[in-house]
């Protein structure tokens, strides 16, 4: 019997890869036939990868949600309408508050008397305001805008129709039945016929009452002859 080296056994491995490069060519082809693979017309949307990765990056806003940029819009113009509201009212005054000289009340030494706002204006030269005050004037429709003068002066008067006595009467104009001028609160009876908290409220039948404290200061500031502007 001869004897022979024994010769090692080699693997193969260009025989090994081809048979595996040809089973992963085989594998690939069945699963793309049987659709467990993706062909080249469903390949994922990379945009929905992203949004998948991150989905408040790229994800469009609901349908039923503004952009932000709208809903910033919308805030802005929601508080710039408040903000004009609220100016607004600032700007409107309380008639009673009012302590505005009325335009076109004259010039030189006079008395003003605005009969919508219930507010006299003792005033020295054109625009210098020394004394303003409420006051109640007439209910009735007695006494038109115009400009009058001081006529006559009583410090203590009596009321027709036992309408109470007053003081400090400063007259400028004639009424129907009687004469009509600034005095302070009349008293009847031995109580005045209307408080101090409702001047600024028509309450007279003809005159214009005053505080007692301003009526002295009117008396003081209007001799015969003083200008006595009526306005509307």
């Amino acid at each position: 019997m001869g004897r022979h080296r024994a010769t090692p056994v080699r693997p193969r491995y260009g025989r090994i890869a081809t048979l595996a490069a040809s089973l992963a060519v085989t594998t690939v082809a069945v699963l793309g036939g049987t659709g467990v693979l993706p062909d080249s017309e469903s390949v994922a949307d990379p945009v929905a990868i992203e949004v998948a990765r991150d989905p408040e990056a790229t994800a469009p806003p609901a349908a039923d949600e503004a952009p932000s940029s709208a809903r910033a819009g919308a805030s802005g113009a929601a508080e710039t309408e408040a903000g004009a509201e609220a100016e607004a009212e600032a700007r409107l005054v309380d008639p009673r508050e009012d302590t505005t000289l009325p335009p076109g009340s004259g010039r030189g030494k006079r008395v003003v008397f605005s009969e919508s706002r219930q507010r006299v204006w003792l005033v020295e030269g054109r625009k210098k305001v020394v004394r303003t005050y409420l006051v109640s004037g007439s209910v009735e429709d007695n006494l038109d805008p115009g400009t009058y003068a001081v006529y006559s002066r009583s410090e203590q008067a009596y009321g027709i129709d036992d309408s109470g006595t007053m003081k400090y009467f400063v007259r400028f104009t004639h009424g129907e039945r009687a004469a009509i001028g600034f005095h302070d609160i009349p008293i009847d009876d031995g109580k005045k016929v209307q408080t101090v908290a409702q001047l600024g409220t028509p309450l007279s039948h003809g005159c214009i009452r005053q505080r007692r404290v301003d009526a002295i200061a009117l008396w003081e500031f209007a001799p015969l002859g003083t200008t006595v502007v009526v306005t509307a």
